[in-house]
């Protein structure tokens, strides 16, 4: 047993000292992290999306109630709560000496930048043509719909922010239609569908997107580390002829591998315990891995890229085609697996390489362990996928892994 040791001692130092290794282990899953949970980490959080929107009233008379109502609901929405949250809009208005048309020509100037998600128009008259909609007009005597006055909303197509504004405006102006309904008579409350709106993800409780991203970076880690430590340390050992002086020694291959296992084990414990105090303590993470089903899943991860690591170094005559390798298979497997943001709406072509990733379905298995999310697969594909893997990566290495230089 001394020997299993001295081996997963040797592995672990040796990994701990190479820069590269380093890089993989802790610095790029901890960049990464920190990076998407700035730029991301307000998503999922209620008060966190505000749309830059510009808003003219050219319908100002006395009477105008419509028009008033609809500037009222947006001044409402571009006013901070009493807990200094976003508003949903920064409204935009014409400054007291500036005429409508140059602020006009301004905003959508600015629009085309990119610096506002939409620009609304209540053009003059608005008032009178909705109040007269709610008059039995006689066909032959009423206006045709293209020559009605209508609300402008001017967006920028392309622009993601600006099709999401313009989607909650919509809605927004579906509430006033009907409220409009309500005082005109034309609408009995009574009679709508009831629905009660509640908030998923705020920060009084539900996963944020830190809590989603936080087990995707550690699946990231224990496979980058899992991808490049292990083919490295026995490829590299294989070049410099390293690895024949071991069987000189009472050493057997099984337990060689034994004890690089639990020193490879004891490196992904060491990197899981890095990540997780950070996205807890550092960015706010509230998901908890005290399960003993988040465990086992992190044990299968593991299991599963060590597994690949073996395979990489079966198949690879040299240390530089190993990392080529694993540089190859590196990108496609951590991106199309979710770890970073949801797969569901990915083209056809994609999700098939999404369903022979194993870290698709470690990450959506590790995810519902720790109660992110339900796990769009079931639980024989979430544990027979990877061992499925574990096996073939297992039989390949027992056949083509060779412990010298000559092949």
């Amino acid at each position: 047993m001394i020997d299993i040791l001295h081996v997963a001692k040797n592995h672990l130092l040796i990994a701990l000292r190479e820069r590269v290794t380093l890089f993989w282990f802790l610095i790029f899953p901890v960049f990464l992290l920190v990076l998407l949970t700035l730029v991301f980490g307000q998503i999922g959080q209620e008060g966190a999306i505000s749309f830059e929107i510009s808003f003219v009233n050219l319908d100002r008379e006395p009477s105008a109630w419509v028009s008033g109502m609809i500037e009222s609901v947006f001044d409402e929405l571009g006013t901070p709560d009493a807990e200094g949250k976003e508003p949903l809009f920064r409204i935009h208005k014409p400054e007291a000496r500036q005429s409508d048309e140059a602020f006009l020509e301004l905003e959508t100037l600015a629009l085309r930048r990119g610096r506002r998600a939409a620009v609304i128009v209540i053009p003059e008259g608005f008032t009178g043509e909705v109040q007269g909609r709610f008059v039995p007009i006689d066909e032959s005597e009423g206006a045709p719909a293209s020559d009605q006055t209508a609300l402008l909303i001017y967006h920028s197509e392309g622009n993601a922010a600006s099709g999401m504004a313009v989607e909650i405006i919509d809605q927004i102006l579906a509430g006033i239609d009907r409220e409009i309904l309500v005082q005109g008579g034309q609408f009995d409350p009574a009679a709508a569908i009831p629905g009660v709106t509640t908030w998923i993800g705020s920060e009084e409780g539900g996963a944020t997107y830190v809590d989603f991203l936080l087990p995707g970076i550690i699946l990231m880690g224990l496979f980058t580390n899992g991808l490049f430590g292990v083919p490295g340390s026995i490829l590299f050992s294989r070049d410099q002829r390293v690895l024949r002086r071991y069987w000189v020694t009472p050493l057997t291959v099984p337990r060689f591998l034994a004890g690089m296992a639990i020193g490879h084990v004891a490196l992904s414990l060491l990197q899981f315990a890095i990540l997780y105090v950070i996205g807890r303590f550092a960015l706010g993470a509230t998901v908890s891995f005290a399960s003993l089903a988040a465990v086992l899943f992190l044990l299968l991860a593991t299991a599963t890229f060590m597994a690949f690591g073996f395979l990489i170094a079966s198949v690879s005559k040299t240390a530089n085609t190993g990392m080529a390798i694993a540089n190859i298979l590196n990108m496609p497997m951590m991106f199309l697996s979710g770890l970073f943001f949801p797969i569901a709406g990915l083209p056809a072509f994609i999700r098939a390489i999404v369903y022979v990733n194993p870290v698709s379905y470690l990450a959506a298995g590790l995810r519902a362990a720790v109660g992110i999310e339900a796990s769009p697969f079931s639980l024989w594909l979430v544990v027979g996928i990877p061992l499925a893997w574990i096996a073939l990566a297992a039989g390949v290495a027992a056949r083509r892994l060779r412990w010298d230089v000559s092949r």
